[in-house]
């Protein structure tokens, strides 16, 4: 088992040239990473092991020794995933190092199975083992770019509109859970400070179903909006979803509901004081509105 430190110290440059060799004849994503930066790799991640090794700790890579190993790891993995590597290509990238290695070892100890047979086997539990640590991490941060990218879409599915001087409207579309509840409630109170809005337009016409967990969600956020010094109105209760409201026995308290926008608006015009005419005026024999 000591000359598995010994031929990563002597052997480097062997070991790495026969690394990118293998895998420049292998499947590899070069449209995610060039040579030079996949040679760079290799090369960091075979001098850190090869570090980690002279410590004689060969079973285990959870303790001091392999911490340098470990950091370019988790931050490979990382950046391996932001680019669209996935956990499985990823582990390859270690895993594929055993062969020339191993190949390394055979001219070692060519002459004695047992101590060639028990080198290789160190090596490859070893090898597992920095494969899978890449795959926790490689799932970790794919988890998270995951997050962030349905943060960003709940924010983006949720766009408060200024209809009028004091009024703004929130058109929802998709289901109301309590995650993109918190969003909304976030969303539309910044713009009613923001613009000093006076009524705000809840818009359910695009949410698909209407049930006791939904009708919470809208009288949380109402309340925040009022507690903000905003009135709301809701507006979109279509037929079906008036009848869905009723049979569950649900109340919306003193909101004041409108079928369409256009309705909600019209109320909202008169909640501030303002309306909207129309007027017809002659010009050059034409009508104009």
């Amino acid at each position: 088992m000591s000359k598995i430190p010994q031929i990563l110290r002597e052997d480097e440059q062997q070991i790495l040239a026969e690394w990118m060799r293998d895998m420049s004849s292998a499947e590899k994503r070069s449209d995610l990473i060039n040579a030079d930066d996949l040679r760079q790799q290799c090369d960091r991640f075979l001098r850190l092991l090869q570090q980690a090794t002279q410590s004689g700790q060969l079973a285990e890579i959870t303790g001091e020794p392999y911490a340098l190993v470990r950091d370019f790891l988790s931050e490979l993995s990382d950046s391996r995933a932001r680019r669209g590597f996935t956990p499985t290509e990823t582990a390859k990238f270690v895993f594929s190092l055993k062969k020339p290695v191993f190949a390394r070892l055979r001219v070692r100890e060519s002459g004695n199975a047992d101590e060639l047979f028990a080198a290789i086997q160190t090596t490859s539990e070893l090898i597992d083992k920095l494969g899978l640590f890449t795959t926790e991490i490689s799932q970790k941060s794919r988890e998270a770019i995951i997050s962030r990218h349905q943060q960003d879409m709940l924010e983006l599915s949720t766009p408060v509109v200024k209809l009028w001087e004091g009024i703004l409207a929130l058109p929802l579309i998709g289901t109301l859970d309590s995650a993109r509840t918190q969003v909304v409630m976030e969303t539309l109170l910044q713009k009613v400070v923001d613009t000093g809005s006076a009524v705000a337009i809840i818009d359910i016409t695009g949410v698909p179903t209407v049930d006791t967990l939904v009708a919470q969600h809208l009288m949380k956020t109402v309340t925040a909006a009022r507690l903000m010094g905003a009135d709301c109105i809701i507006s979109g209760i279509r037929p079906q979803i008036a009848q869905t409201i009723v049979h569950l026995g649900v109340g919306l308290g003193d909101i004041t509901t409108k079928a369409t926008l256009a309705d909600a608006f019209l109320v909202a015009l008169e909640r501030i004081g303002s309306s909207v005419r129309s007027s017809i005026a002659e010009s050059n024999g034409k009508p104009r509105t």
